[in-house]
């Protein structure tokens, strides 16, 4: 069964109103009919099975049959800061991050990262790749995606969470298990560098407000392949990847 994100406001009882690209995909490209099943998610962790009845111009009606919850979601709820890395990169790093269960990306302004999301089209760009991949993979909620913030502004919100790791290639003491082991967060965030890495005055800082600076090993890993391969660890250590 086709499956279409709505926003949350777009329903009012028992009818969804589509609008917007989803529409268009409904009427001009599908050219579904009135009677066709569809699913709908509304991007906040509900899906709805619904039935369309009407199409105008610029929208699509659908009748809700039924709702329930999504059970996609992972319960440890993951944020990126993402120091921001040179296009393409961060785009297969939105992507990916969508599909293996991310919550949030946010991209970070390091003194080593040589390229700036300093246009408001990027992050709407970056916005659309997390709903494409969040439909194609049943999320369901889309991936916030935000504007960039300062380094010290992503310390301060990293070290918000239950549990804020940063890895860094000249740890040698605490490894990624290590740092793991034995918790049971509900949120963790994830700081991850650009292609030169971090400062080791940014390591100071964010390690002075309780995030955990932490070894992936021997070998060295992209930046947009790090914070997938932090992610996915993190799922299977808490139980999600069963």
């Amino acid at each position: 069964m086709a499956n279409f994100y709505i926003n949350k406001s777009d329903i009012t009882e028992n009818t969804a109103i589509i609008t917007g690209e989803e529409a268009q995909h409904i009427s001009r490209v599908l050219r579904m009919k009135k009677g066709d099943e569809v699913t709908l998610c509304d991007g906040e962790g509900s899906f709805y099975e619904a039935v369309l009845s009407d199409f105008s111009d610029k929208s699509v009606t659908a009748d809700i049959l039924s709702s329930r919850r999504a059970e996609t979601e992972p319960k440890v709820q993951i944020t990126i800061f993402q120091g921001v890395p040179k296009n393409p990169k961060l785009e297969t790093i939105v992507q990916k991050a969508t599909e293996i269960g991310v919550v949030r990306i946010i991209p970070v302004d390091t003194s080593r990262a040589v390229a700036k999301l300093d246009k408001s089209a990027k992050v709407e760009r970056l916005r659309k790749i997390a709903k494409e991949a969040a439909k194609q993979s049943k999320r369901g909620i889309v991936p916030k995606v935000t504007e960039s913030v300062s380094f010290k502004e992503a310390v301060r919100m990293a070290s918000q969470a239950d549990l804020a790791i940063i890895p860094y290639e000249e740890e040698t003491e605490v490894s990624l298990k290590k740092a793991l082991s034995g918790k049971s967060p509900s949120t963790v965030a994830i700081m991850i560098g650009p292609e030169g890495g971090f400062e080791k005055e940014e390591i100071q800082l964010a390690k002075d407000s309780g995030v955990i600076s932490v070894t992936l090993g021997k070998r060295i890993l992209r930046t947009e392949t790090a914070p997938i391969a932090v992610s996915a660890a993190v799922l299977y250590e808490f139980g999600e990847m069963e």
